[in-house]
């Protein structure tokens, strides 16, 4: 079971495709609030939680944008990047 999350997404024609580029734009968001959660927080105990989710966000962004590269999608993240 653990393995199988380890495996790179397979991308299936189009759809697929499409769907990795929606977690991107998704994750890209999460990483937007968890910046905006981070500049509002004034408990030392809620920055720490903030500071974990985003380096989260962060890490699950740069896997994604990996694995489109991968599948050679440039042309469908450099819209999500900018």
């Amino acid at each position: 079971m653990l393995l199988n999350l380890l495996k790179k997404p397979q991308i299936n024609g189009y759809y697929g495709k499409q769907k990795l580029l929606s977690e991107i734009k998704e994750t890209k968001e999460s990483i937007d609030l968890a910046y905006s959660n981070f500049e509002n927080m004034t408990d030392p105990e809620l920055i720490d939680c903030s500071i974990y989710e985003l380096k989260a966000a962060q890490m699950r962004y740069e896997y994604l944008l990996s694995c489109a590269k991968e599948y050679d999608m440039s042309c469908l993240y450099d819209q999500v990047i900018s």
